[in-house]
């Protein structure tokens, strides 16, 4: 049985707790459901946490119906959608926040619909200021998520994810969470 137990709620951080790789998987699809256009969102987390897989959840809650790589060696992995671009990145082999600016990241910024950044510690300098900050971490034998709404956007995503269900915030109705 999943647990995803709401622990912590304050207007702009939102805590859970997942039991398993389905769980996060779940979450990124009912987090995709509360996004508007335009959105950076870090993933931070130890190697094997599951960034991945909560980018994995949150393409296809988007639509996406094609595999998702993860972009661990090709940096970035674009996905063009019904809502617009999105820009999965991963810096963990960059060796310099510099690179970033070789990569020409800035411009991807301008034209996302959303760009999932994980390691962004590794563009420290370079990456700008995320709307929403996603950290995860080992708890008992699943995962905790902390997510930190860090802009008004950001914190309007909290808002709808937590909204009790049957409402709906601005017209954008946010699906409820059922775990299993």
């Amino acid at each position: 049985m999943m647990s995803a137990d709401l622990y912590c709620y304050e207007s702009q951080s939102v805590s859970f707790e997942l039991a398993d790789e389905s769980a996060m998987y779940r979450l990124g699809n009912r987090l995709a459901q509360c996004f508007r256009a335009g959105l950076l969102i870090t993933l931070r987390g130890e190697l094997g946490m599951g960034k991945t897989t909560l980018a994995r959840g949150i393409l296809r809650g988007l639509g996406h119906t094609g595999s998702v790589k993860s972009p661990t060696y090709t940096v970035l992995e674009p996905y063009d959608m019904a809502v617009g671009r999105v820009y999965h990145f991963d810096f963990y082999r960059l060796a310099d926040p510099e690179e970033l600016e070789f990569l020409g990241f800035r411009d991807y910024l301008l034209d996302a619909h959303l760009c999932l950044v994980e390691w962004p510690e590794q563009g420290k300098g370079y990456l700008g200021s995320a709307d929403l900050d996603v950290g995860i971490t080992q708890f008992r034998q699943g995962r905790r998520l902390t997510l930190k709404g860090l802009s008004d956007a950001g914190v309007e995503v909290l808002a709808r994810l937590t909204l009790p269900p049957g409402n709906d915030l601005n017209n954008q109705k946010c699906i409820e969470y059922q775990g299993s």
